[in-house]
């Protein structure tokens, strides 16, 4: 009984995990945290962190340490004649020494590498908005193509009702037999209109889960957005939201970050110009032992014993360097000369950044004002062939029209509800877009 219930509680688990529905904000929390680029570039940042490690370790001392160890066999020169001149050496040292002067290289090398932190954080979440863009584009997509099933079942309903209607009336004799075909056909396209419909909804659905980059998408779908059936037109100054953008969107201030970053990088080149001022200090001792050496009597010599010697030949040493640069064949120059170049080009590019911006804002603004028009013009199209169409079934029924007459009317009002859903999407991202550039999050 137990391994019953597990079954079917394990089922149950599996059929509320099938029947989730995805909210918008799933979708991009999911595609910001698993996205492929986005793990990448966080790499990248996690490489910069490390660098900014780096620059601010080489404010220690560095500190080695060595220990030699030699063997040498043979004769030695001795005034004319030689000796016989065994011998094995030791010898081991610690040393450190320190950076006192270079005209600030290392805070100048610290502060460059904290504004490449700035602009590989900034480069993760440009990344993510484009894609958090893209998904807003493709929900609404997918929801204007259900919002299209809808209409299309509609006008299947309405066509289901005229057969019937058209089979009784011909049953009788009231009507020809073309009429039964006439409303047999028109229910067969609206049933081809449906299926069309539907299969463009699990198309939108399986590109939606490409970006989202999920491996299992056969039962991926979105939760359904109740999207008002009037929607206000927006009052927001195009300057406005401008200003907003050049201060929030990230790929400006990666731009900003990267001016810093060569400007900062320019001084840093310019410390190759001033001394260096170096300071060690070290430790160490030796032992020698000559392996055969004899006295005048011929008794061999034995050398102090190992730690006896290092005892004694222990040494301390304390020193500083002072390295001026006098001719690098003009290498220093140049690459100065470099930085500023690279400093220029760090300027254009945020002008090309804050320039894309600009555009993508106005065209944004354009696309909310446009797209409202037509919005606009769409609803008072399906007012105008909704009416027709109630004329068209009256107009049938009392026998002074025919049934062609009510399809070309009901084909009319169908292509009116798709065209007012198509213009209502489009003017709710085009309007999205514009908040998102005015710092309001993506939002349904």
């Amino acid at each position: 009984m137990k391994k019953v219930l597990t079954v079917i509680l394990g089922l149950s688990c599996l059929a509320v995990n099938a029947q989730k529905k995805w909210s918008l904000r799933e979708c991009v929390d999911y595609a910001t945290k698993h996205n492929l680029q986005v793990i990448q570039n966080e790499y990248s940042k996690q490489t910069q962190d490390l660098n900014l490690k780096i620059a601010k370790r080489n404010y220690l001392p560095s500190v080695s340490a060595s220990v030699g160890n030699s063997v040498s066999f043979g004769q030695a020169s001795l005034g004319t004649g030689s000796i016989r001149n065994d011998r094995f050496s030791n010898n081991s040292n610690i040393g450190a020494d320190i950076l006192v002067y270079n005209n600030g290289r290392l805070e100048k090398t610290v502060r460059k590498t904290e504004f490449d932190v700035e602009a590989s954080q900034y480069d993760i979440e440009t990344i993510k908005n484009d894609i958090s863009l893209q998904i807003a584009q493709q929900y609404l997509t997918t929801l204007l193509n259900k919002e299209i099933v809808k209409i299309s079942q509609a006008a299947v309903e309405n066509a289901q009702k005229q057969y019937n209607r058209s089979k009784i009336t011909t049953e009788v004799g009231t009507t020809a037999q073309t009429v039964l075909a006439e409303a047999e056909a028109g229910l067969a396209r609206e049933k081809q209109n449906l299926k069309t419909a539907e299969i463009n909804v699990g198309r939108s659905l399986f590109a939606l889960a490409q970006l989202l980059q999920l491996q299992e998408y056969k039962d991926f779908d979105v939760e359904d957005v109740d999207v008002p059936d009037q929607l206000a037109p927006q009052l927001k100054d195009v300057d406005e939201v401008l200003t907003t953008a050049y201060e929030t969107q990230p790929q400006v201030k990666a731009a900003e970050s990267r001016i810093r970053s060569a400007e900062a990088q320019t001084e840093v080149s310019k410390t190759a110009f001033w001394p260096t001022v170096t300071a060690s200090a070290g430790i160490g001792s030796f032992y020698n032992n000559i392996l055969t050496r004899y006295d005048q009597y011929g008794n061999p010599i034995i050398d102090p014993t190992f730690f006896s010697q290092y005892n004694d030949n222990f040494g301390q040493n304390v020193g500083i360097s002072v390295n001026i640069p006098i001719f690098n064949k003009g290498i220093t120059k140049l690459q100065v000369e470099q930085s500023k170049l690279n400093e220029s080009i760090a300027k254009i590019t945020l002008l090309q950044q804050k320039q894309a911006v600009r555009e993508n804002v106005q065209k944004a603004q354009f696309d909310v004002d446009a797209n409202y028009e037509i919005y606009l013009s769409a609803v008072q199209a399906e007012k105008s062939t909704k009416l027709a169409l109630e004329f068209a079934d009256k107009s049938y029924a009392a026998g002074r029209s025919t049934i062609y007459d009510v399809n070309v009317a009901r084909n009319n009002y169908a292509n009116a509800q798709g065209s007012v859903a198509q213009a209502k999407y489009n003017y709710l991202f085009s309007l999205k877009l514009l908040n998102f550039y005015a710092g309001i999050p993506l939002s349904l």
